[in-house]
């Protein structure tokens, strides 16, 4: 009850956000950041509008709320709920007897489709739920997949999800697809997600399963297999965490160590340049063959 009092009185202390980001002090981080008039502008009423839709975020220390709501604007990515590119989610944190409340950033499955859209790597990248019935075989090692799609879109939104698709292709035609069931998926935000285990409302596999199922197939599939740019890097390595001014970044919510993550990042970054290397090798491959057959007069 103590506890619950000082959080009470502490939120009590705090002004409205709205009221916080239109102050000079943040105003002026605003645009130090962002560099310009009209950009700050809109990126202070695009913030306030996306917090006010969610009264728990209200309660957020406001410091962590702009620190990733910048985040997500040097992605050049909408915080607007509607779009879902990225979320800023609140969360509980303990500090000795006290709790407050802090804003964790979260991309969203759509701000990685972007992210990778944008790197200029990919010809082709899908994610998809796959609904009960439509799923005929799915072959790991040869990776083909055979669905049967219900094509009545309103049909199929109403039936049971019983797995996960994503794929991408390279500009040079390399491809790679996973499929998870939605046990194995199930699993998966048990084994990572606090808020999961626990088995609180307020989380986001809580409130719709198949967006972070669709999330996290993304990450498994870029993360180890895909060319990341240097946005799409720093969207990974940031995800699911709370940003704080000085620009170090708290995972609140993920049962996995930081030092298993930064592991995770280490092997991701190998994998990144091997990948880039054998990629170029393959481009300069490419065109010699062409500059040989146009010697020859092919």
């Amino acid at each position: 009850m103590a506890v619950k009092n000082q959080l009470t009185e502490n939120n009590k202390q705090q002004p409205k956000f709205s009221a916080a980001i239109q102050g000079k002090t943040y105003q002026k981080l605003i645009l130090n950041t962002l560099g310009d008039s009209k950009r700050a502008s809109r990126f202070t009423s695009a913030i306030i509008s996306a917090v006010s839709a969610n009264e728990k975020l209200q309660e957020c220390d406001a410091s962590t709320i702009l620190s990733g709501a910048l985040l997500g604007e040097g992605l050049n990515l909408s915080p607007s709920p509607q779009l879902g590119q990225y979320y800023l989610i609140p969360f509980n944190k303990t500090e000795g007897n006290n709790t407050i409340k802090v804003a964790q950033f979260q991309l969203g499955y759509k701000g990685y489709l972007q992210l990778a859209i944008r790197s200029g790597y990919y010809r082709k990248i899908n994610v998809l739920p796959i609904k009960v019935g439509e799923l005929e075989y799915f072959d790991p090692l040869e990776e083909q997949i055979k669905l049967n799609m219900i094509e009545d879109e309103e049909v199929r939104e109403t039936l049971e999800t019983i797995g996960y698709y994503a794929m991408f292709e390279y500009l040079n035609g390399f491809r790679k697809v996973i499929y998870w069931s939605k046990k194995k998926m199930e699993k998966h935000a048990n084994t990572y997600s606090n808020a999961f285990k626990l088995k609180k409302l307020s989380s986001f596999w809580y409130k719709d399963f198949d967006a972070m199922a669709c999330k996290t197939m993304l990450r498994q599939l870029i993360s180890k297999w895909g060319i990341m740019s240097v946005e799409l890097q720093e969207a990974y390595e940031k995800d699911m965490g709370v940003v704080y001014e000085d620009g170090n970044v708290e995972y609140i919510d993920s049962q996995i160590s930081e030092q298993q993550k930064q592991q995770q990042i280490t092997e991701q970054q190998e994998q990144q340049a091997t990948m880039e290397y054998e990629n170029t090798n393959e481009c300069q491959q490419t065109m010699t063959n062409e500059e040989f057959f146009a010697g020859m007069g092919v």
